[in-house]
């Protein structure tokens, strides 16, 4: 069987250097808020081009801790709107329910998966205070006409970076276009901890202090506490991990883009929908490649029967999810579209040629 993705086998190539990483931080006694976290959020933050990287506990963590900030900084308040797109991963939308604040659904570009800029001002009241823009899959979500319009209503512009980290626009990094940004380091991710990790990259000065003491149980000093924070702490362990996997993201990153490739030029089954490569290459790091079926659950079978598995990101939407249930009679039809055709095909750094010529002649054979 062809793995969706071998984390083993990720891994493996940097044993070493993780194994020594991992007895370094248990020989040092230190296991919270030390040198480690501290070297990884400045290799983090000048791979970036970031003034500032706060290591948080994951990924939900970095997104609400940015909208727990600007409230707690008198830029937001409960009852606001921060419009995000409809197909995003739940999570994104988690943030900014749990801070109280109410999300606008906004549609995708159903060619590249991301928010319809376009489709933003329509949406935008009184009330809205900020876009969350989704890298989703990997590719960025940017363009001038998003500049003009958080320019023009005076709205802070957050990144879900969570599946794009090395991406750029225009050699812009993904996690430093907008005013703040939350990275994933879920061991699935381009870049992956052994455990569960994150971080927020920003360049405010006053965010980065509010965001690191509300991580810290609301706290700059400690037993003195100014908010009324979360424990939400990138551990000692995994920021020593992440050093070591950081120093190989980009080539990483530049494998997943041989095989994007390759699945784009030699998949030539006419039932199925491949992903757009952008202009400029550099614009996606193809955290998912993500194909559309109308057959999906046939081709998944058929896949499975002769050897690769294949996930699907994500079967129900957001507005579909009994979490929300007063959002179920909503109707947002590129959105249930791409979740009702879209399947996951095997792509990381470790995927072998071979197996990629056997998942494309599988795919090709399929009437």
């Amino acid at each position: 069987m062809i793995k969706f993705l071998d984390l083993q086998k990720i891994n493996a190539q940097y044993a070493e250097e993780l194994k020594n990483a991992v007895a370094e931080v248990i020989d040092s006694g230190w296991y919270l808020m030390g040198e480690q976290l501290n070297h990884f959020e400045v290799n983090l933050g000048s791979y970036l081009n970031s003034k500032y990287v706060i290591g948080v506990a994951n990924g939900l963590d970095a997104l609400r801790l940015i909208f727990k900030a600007y409230i707690e900084m008198g830029i937001m308040k409960e009852g606001d709107e921060v419009i995000v797109p409809a197909n995003t991963y739940i999570a994104s939308i988690l943030a900014i329910t749990d801070n109280k604040l109410i999300p606008v659904l906004v549609e995708p570009d159903l060619n590249t998966y991301n928010l319809d800029i376009n489709k933003i001002e329509e949406n935008i009241t009184a009330r809205t205070k900020a876009i969350m823009v989704v890298h989703l899959y990997g590719r960025v979500c940017w363009d001038e006409n998003l500049l003009q319009l958080a320019h023009k209503y005076k709205l802070k512009v957050i990144e879900d970076n969570a599946q794009a980290i090395g991406a750029e626009w225009k050699n812009i990094k993904s996690g430093t276009l907008g005013d703040a940004a939350g990275f994933s380091f879920y061991p699935g991710k381009n870049l992956g901890a052994l455990g569960d990790a994150g971080a927020v990259s920003t360049n405010d000065d006053e965010l980065a202090s509010t965001i690191r003491a509300l991580g810290n149980y609301g706290s700059h000093q400690k037993y003195v506490n100014k908010y009324q924070g979360l424990n939400s702490r990138m551990d000692e362990i995994q920021a020593a991990l992440l050093n070591v996997k950081l120093k190989y993201l980009d080539v990483e990153n530049e494998r997943r883009r041989e095989i994007a490739l390759r699945y784009i030029k030699e998949i030539n089954n006419p039932n199925i929908v491949l992903p757009q490569m952008p202009m400029d290459i550099k614009e996606h790091v193809w955290h998912l490649f993500v194909i559309r079926t109308v057959e999906r659950e046939r081709l998944q079978q058929y896949l499975t029967d002769n050897g690769v598995q294949t996930l699907v990101h994500y079967p129900i939407p957001p507005h579909h999810q009994e979490a929300y249930v007063d959002w179920n009679k909503l109707s947002f039809p590129i959105t249930e579209k791409i979740h009702l055709e879209v399947l996951s095909l095997p792509i990381s750094s470790v995927l072998e040629n071979n197996d990629v010529e056997r998942i494309i002649d599988k795919i090709n054979l399929m009437a």
